[in-house]
């Protein structure tokens, strides 16, 4: 399963936690967030401690570029120990469900292919029926670590050489971070912001990472503290990992 978009993007899908003592205590107690000496560091551990509170979170994620009319979108609803998402890149779909027991991903051909890097044949053999993977494969650990609350802590960047100030949108207080992330290998140096609601538990509302040759992914976060169920498909519906690439 490759979501090397998601994983790349510093802090996230590239996947969510989102003194440690007054502004912990008060986010996890929903009093303002903003009490006490703020620092980068302290908004940085409340927003961890608060996001690891959470039993679930509704996530919109983005990817949009200047050169290209494709726009990648992976809209997902993560959950404590299941989770599920779906992702479109031009005509290629993919969806992926995680439940306690066994991961599952189903998609057209092109999103077996392009997203899920099968090959062709493996695609052909998967047709309309979802793949499975057992609780304690790699497989499944990848894609559980994908769609659980533990991602979201990813979106949140280190204290150092992040810069914090305030605003105001729409009369909501949000603290706003800013920094850098270094060109690697397999990404581009990025401008990324995000906003945190400044007011009752301090979480992640929206991220933003820019790179210089106009690429853009935007994170969307709402519905903290949903319910998430997910149901297993149907059996007759299923078919083994092992019998598509072995």
């Amino acid at each position: 399963m490759d979501f090397s978009v998601w994983r790349s993007v510093p802090g996230l899908f590239h996947a969510l936690a989102l003194g440690v003592t007054a502004l912990v205590i008060s986010a996890a107690l929903g009093a303002p967030a903003y009490a006490g000496d703020v620092t980068t560091g302290s908004v940085l551990k409340a927003a961890k401690a608060a996001i690891a509170n959470q039993r679930g979170v509704h996530v919109v994620f983005v990817v949009s570029t200047s050169s290209s009319s494709n726009t990648e979108k992976i809209t997902a609803d993560v959950g404590r120990t299941s989770g599920l998402e779906t992702i479109s890149e031009g005509k290629a779909n993919l969806a992926v469900e995680v439940t306690p027991t066994y991961a599952y991903v189903n998609g057209n051909s092109s999103g077996l292919t392009t997203i899920d890097g099968l090959s062709s044949a493996e695609a052909k053999k998967v047709g309309t029926n979802w793949v499975s993977w057992k609780a304690g494969t790699s497989q499944y650990s990848d894609l559980k670590s994908v769609v659980t609350i533990s991602s979201v802590t990813t979106v949140l960047p280190k204290a150092n050489g992040t810069k914090l100030s305030t605003h105001i949108t729409t009369g909501t207080k949000l603290y706003v971070l800013k920094w850098t992330t270094a060109a690697t290998s397999s990404s581009p140096k990025l401008s990324n912001t995000l906003s945190v609601s400044a007011r009752g538990t301090t979480l992640p509302v929206k991220e933003t990472a820019t790179a210089s040759g106009g690429t853009k992914v935007t994170t969307m976060f709402s519905k903290w503290g949903e319910h998430i169920i997910v149901s297993a498909p149907p059996g007759a519906s299923t078919i083994s990992s092992s019998q598509v690439t072995g």
